[in-house]
């Protein structure tokens, strides 16, 4: 719930504490940051631009296929991955909340918290698991977040800016990531001429990331899913192809598939250390 992380919070306009009320977040120079009644704080400064975020549509496919399972594989690696005495998780670009779902039900003791900058997805994910609590925010801007705050951040298809998330892990304190590999749904890409991962990602990561943090370790995890030409539409409508494709293009290129079709999910798990 909300409450039990506003003391992880600062204010993103002065950096102060912030204190909840039953409506508002609010700091001692008397900013104020809306509570909505599904339960997320608006951590967003006035003006911010929010056009990047996920829409509805996009959150209610998103909301389809992963709860159908099939990215399970991935939510039960990073719940592998997450130290066992972890009482603090941020999970950075969180979406509907599903992955922090997973990862608080294999850690117990842990509290977590949701940031996305897509209000339609906190909707989701300010109700994802009852120890969680949901905060829109920008990922390229500072996080409203204080010095050294959480135990472990997790990054899944998501935005990350590596001095960001120094700043909020505690001294060695993990971040996991979880990019796609040139093999993620390959077949689809390859058919219905929709969006393919840069050969050089790992790259980028790293010098995202490297300057601000160790690495420690990273696995692939590949595997096969079997979709419904339903939900071949649903996994592109959740993803960055669905800006980019003309809809009855797609719907007639999805009939032209099998059904169903093998498709293949392929990431990398990255692991990287805060310095002590």
């Amino acid at each position: 719930m909300l409450h039990d992380i506003v003391p992880w919070l600062r204010c993103p306009l002065c950096r102060a504490e912030l204190t909840l009320d039953q409506s508002a977040l609010r700091c001692p120079a008397r900013h104020s940051f809306d509570v909505a009644r599904q339960g997320y704080a608006n951590l967003l400064p006035g003006g911010a631009h929010t056009g990047t975020g996920d829409t509805a549509a996009m959150v209610a496919a998103r909301v389809d296929f992963l709860g159908a399972g099939h990215y399970a594989p991935i939510a039960d690696a990073l719940a592998a991955a997450v130290p066992a005495g972890t009482q603090r998780l941020v999970d950075l670009g969180a979406g509907t909340g599903s992955y922090l779902a997973r990862v608080l039900d294999a850690v117990p003791a842990a509290h977590g918290l949701a940031l996305d900058i897509s209000k339609f997805a906190l909707r989701r994910a300010a109700k994802a698991h009852p120890r969680a609590g949901a905060v829109v925010c920008d990922a390229w801007r500072p996080l409203p977040l204080r010095d050294g705050v959480a135990d472990v951040v997790l990054n899944v298809f998501a935005p990350r800016r590596g001095e960001e998330i120094r700043r909020v892990l505690r001294p060695g304190g993990l971040l996991l990531v979880v990019t796609p590999t040139p093999r993620h749904l390959a077949e689809l890409v390859r058919e219905l001429g929709l969006l393919g991962v840069d050969d050089r990602k790992d790259e980028r990561l790293a010098k995202a990331l490297e300057p601000h943090l160790a690495p420690v370790g990273a696995e692939n995890h590949t595997f096969t899913m079997k979709l419904t030409h339903t939900e071949v539409a649903t996994v592109v409508g959740m993803g960055p192809s669905a800006w980019h494709t003309d809809a009855a293009a797609l719907t007639e290129r999805i009939a032209a598939l099998p059904d169903p079709v093998p498709v293949t999910a392929s990431v990398t798990l990255s692991r990287f250390v805060a310095p002590a």
